[in-house]
């Protein structure tokens, strides 16, 4: 053992003799602590349902048969093998009767229709409607004439609505094809 493996917990010194078992030489540090986690995670999950089981059974202490059934269930659930190679082949050549979409030429990348890709717009431009803005002009009153001008000021149903707004959309223009 080198000299950095003293201070190593037990723990740590068996995830370091397990890598250099199967042949692993090279590593970062860091990978014995990620094992360790994954090691403590690991029983700390078959145990909690080796409890549960326990209390099921009306145990009052967690037994080697509990144990066992925790793992196994584990292993159930966590591993799964692949299907039968016909069920593959079957499903193979049923998606293999669909044929694939007719791919647009030219140079570069073959690309599907149109309408099969994502390259159309999708989206619009809000334009506000410009408003005319009439200015008020301020009429100049006479030194001499005490008469007030009457109002400027437009009715109600001449005042235009300031918050329209109108949506334009527009397709992109689409390239020639260079050949």
């Amino acid at each position: 053992m080198s000299e950095g493996d003293e201070e190593l917990p037990r723990d740590a010194k068996i995830v370091k003799t397990l890598l250099k078992s199967m042949g692993v030489e090279d590593y970062e540090p860091r990978v014995i602590h990620q094992f360790l986690e994954l090691w403590y995670r690991y029983v700390v999950d078959v145990l909690t349902d080796a409890q549960v089981y326990s209390e099921h059974a009306g145990k009052a202490a967690i037994d080697c048969d509990d144990v066992k059934l925790a793992i196994q269930s584990k292993v159930n659930f966590s591993f799964s093998q692949p299907p039968p190679r016909e069920v593959l082949l079957e499903l193979a050549r049923n998606r293999n009767k669909i044929p694939l979409p007719r791919s647009i030429g030219g140079p570069g990348i073959a690309l599907p229709p149109d309408q099969d890709t994502l390259l159309s717009p999708n989206y619009q431009l809000a334009i506000p409607k410009k408003q005319a803005v009439e200015t008020m002009e301020e009429t100049e009153e006479d030194e001499g004439d005490d008469t007030v001008a009457p109002s400027q000021e437009p009715s109600s149903s001449e005042v235009p609505q300031q918050h329209a707004s109108q949506r334009v959309s527009f397709p992109l223009a689409k390239r020639s094809k260079i050949t």
